[in-house]
């Protein structure tokens, strides 16, 4: 393999990994507004939030996998620390931005990836990037619920089961509920 083609390599599994790493934090901060949103007894709420956290799983894994193909090594390094004790209206609109700037950090991946020629990590990214802007689009939704009817959404919420059953995930499961 030439130097520049490794080089290229290089790029793809180093973008790889911070996209990794990324999903890791979601993982792990999803999983503890689930618990939150369990506790308040928001049942529908919290369940999404694992639906969502089980899609990001699924992600760091195929970055994983990617990254393995290329000859990496996958980080187990999470991006950032979790936050706790968020007001319900907080985790939305601050997961809402989180997604937003995931966003655009994997467009900026796929650019990477298409420059250093390997179009297989770009659709990858192009991928996860349409599964995220469904996430971003859930949370920016709820939280415009949550600020315009305040109580009465949350009180509506109030008792719903949070349980999820078996579950691919909230995209596949929503995708799955169209067919």
């Amino acid at each position: 393999m030439t130097a520049e083609k490794e080089a290229n390599k290089a790029k793809v599994i180093e973008v790889l990994n911070k996209a990794r790493s990324m999903e890791l934090h979601a993982i792990h901060q999803y999983m503890n507004q689930h618990y939150s949103l369990d506790d308040q007894d928001y049942g529908e709420l919290a369940a999404n939030m694992k639906l969502i956290a089980i899609d990001e799983m699924r992600h760091a894994e195929s970055f994983a996998e990617r990254i393995k193909e290329l000859g990496g090594e996958p980080t187990v390094e999470k991006a950032g620390k979790v936050k706790t004790g968020e007001a319900v209206l907080d985790i939305y609109v601050n997961d809402a931005a989180r997604e937003d700037d995931t966003i655009y950090a994997y467009n900026q991946f796929i650019k990477v990836c298409m420059d250093a020629g390997d179009i297989i990590s770009a659709r990858l990214f192009e991928r996860i990037v349409d599964e995220e802007q469904a996430h971003m689009n859930y949370y920016d939704n709820t939280a415009g619920h949550i600020k315009n009817l305040g109580p009465t959404y949350l009180a509506k919420i109030a008792g719903t089961p949070s349980s999820t059953g078996p579950s691919k995930g909230f995209v596949t499961n929503a995708d799955s509920a169209d067919a």
